[in-house]
């Protein structure tokens, strides 16, 4: 879950302009007079040689097409949609620009006009909504300072998002609904040593002030989950950190989220988002475990679940299946970025998921959960840089969707067949004894355990069977 920086933004257009020969004071396709009530007004479409996109199965050579998702067919009692739920991520689709540490903005979508306008950002949330409807989706997630511009002060811009909060609720009517909210807490220069963690107490309570009216907006356009992504909570030294003292603070931070999320009646999931690093040198939400574990130190696993980055995943040293079944079996799994990195490049990527192995692996802990309702998956992925068509936006997310879909449809085999739950039952079976049974009880006690060993003698050792359990897997795709 990242964010584009405006100011980031402007300098790099600004850098373009001077390449191409300098960019339009107007979108292309706008055909109107350049104001803001022309950006405002706008009612064309964005997407024009565009249709909905439908299913048309895996022969399909369209690439505007659905090939393996199919929004309400059955699988495993459940219709795909409900499996899925997916959402559109905002800020990567509609404020990515392909800009990266190296190098200028790639794209320049043809409604925008290089501003960061009221005006403009409404024009946005137009296209974000012809977007998801043409998708057939009815979930997209937010950061408060993607959709709507900062202001000078938090008055300046608690209003600006609430006028543009106005035209989103307009717009997605009652079948579209906000997957997750969230507040940007690390973008702005005062957020450089962490928000909640920060070692100024002026910067803590702007970012509780920003965090509340955050979940209010989400509240009041149905989110059904409101998501905390520790971008700078963490240290770069430890020489001049009080670690103890920063998660203490934490700790308090996410109390008051929960109280204020009661006291406004906002009945959403609470999601932390692990992360090991970048931009901190070390985040202390780092993986699954480690926010298990701080969330059962302060006493805040009945009110918080995890939303599992694939990416993070990558780049705390651990695969996706793995932080999605620490999440699980903690009780803790609640949303998932569907994304992936790129084991050759050494930061956050943000790829959709194009690998089927791998999409198997997530939905069959999707489907161990019971689902993930009220969360889903959100496509927490851009564009590649060269990627720079209109058309690659709806292409990506065909891709990414489709995915998806088919690890579902590999996960639903794999539990029908049941090979391979048969093969994990039959390594464990010893302790399906009346002395296993006491160990699990934790009723056998060392002297017991010691009378049995000298009873048995030496034990024996079943193969593990990894190749046949690989095999299986790999029949499934």
């Amino acid at each position: 879950m990242k964010s584009i920086s405006f100011l980031f933004l402007c300098f790099n257009l600004s850098i373009l302009a001077a390449i191409v020969g300098g960019l339009p004071t107007c979108p292309a396709n706008l055909g109107a007079e350049c104001s803001d009530a022309a950006l405002d007004d706008w009612k064309g479409e964005f997407f024009p040689d565009v249709q909905k996109i439908k299913y048309e199965g895996p022969s399909s050579k369209n690439p505007l097409s659905y090939k393996w998702y199919n929004a309400n067919e059955e699988i495993l009692g459940k219709k795909m949609k409900d499996w899925l739920r997916f959402s559109i991520a905002f800020w990567h689709t509609f404020r990515g620009t392909g800009a990266d540490p190296f190098g200028a903005p790639t794209k320049y979508w043809p409604w925008e006009d290089g501003t960061n306008s009221l005006a403009m950002a409404k024009r946005r949330m137009r296209a974000n909504f012809e977007f998801i409807k043409k998708l057939g989706v009815d979930r997209w997630c937010f950061h408060d300072r993607d959709i709507a511009p900062d202001g000078k002060t938090l008055e300046e811009a608690n209003a600006n998002l609430d006028e543009v909060v106005a035209l989103a609720k307009e717009l997605q009517g009652t079948k579209i609904r906000p997957l997750w909210g969230t507040a940007q807490l690390f973008m702005h220069p005062r957020y450089m040593h962490g928000a909640a963690t920060s070692s100024e107490m002026g910067v803590y309570a702007y970012a509780a002030a920003q965090v509340k009216k955050a979940m209010e907006v989400t509240h009041y356009l149905g989110g059904e989950n409101y998501v905390f992504w520790g971008g700078r909570e963490g240290y770069q030294s430890l020489l001049n950190t009080d670690m103890k003292r920063e998660l203490d603070h934490l700790a308090r931070f996410f109390q008051a989220a929960v109280d204020w999320k009661k006291k406004i009646g906002f009945n959403g999931t609470l999601l932390i988002e692990p992360k090991p690093q970048e931009p901190t040198k070390h985040q202390y939400d780092w993986d699954a475990a480690t926010s298990t574990s701080f969330l059962q130190k302060y006493g805040l696993t009945g009110e918080f679940k995890l939303n599992i980055e694939c990416n993070h995943a990558t780049l705390s040293g651990h695969s996706c299946f793995h932080e999605l079944e620490t999440a699980r079996i903690n009780g803790l799994l609640g949303n998932i970025d569907a994304n992936t990195g790129d084991p050759q490049v050494g930061w956050d990527t943000d790829q959709f998921m194009t690998d089927i192995g791998e999409a198997t692996l997530v939905m069959l802990s999707v489907v161990r959960n019971g689902g993930l309702a009220p969360g889903g998956f959100n496509f927490d992925a851009k564009l590649r840089r060269e990627s720079t068509d209109v058309e690659d936006l709806f292409i990506s997310h065909i891709s990414g969707m489709d995915t998806m879909a088919r690890g579902l449809r590999n996960a639903a085999k794999l539990i029908e067949d049941g090979s391979l739950d048969e093969l994990v039952r039959k390594r464990y079976q010893s302790f399906d004894s009346e002395i296993g049974a006491l160990i699990e009880a934790g009723k056998a006690d060392f002297e017991t355990l010691e009378k049995k060993a000298m009873e048995w003698g030496e034990p024996t050792v079943a193969s593990g069977k990894q190749e046949l359990a690989e095999m299986i897997f790999q029949s499934s795709i």
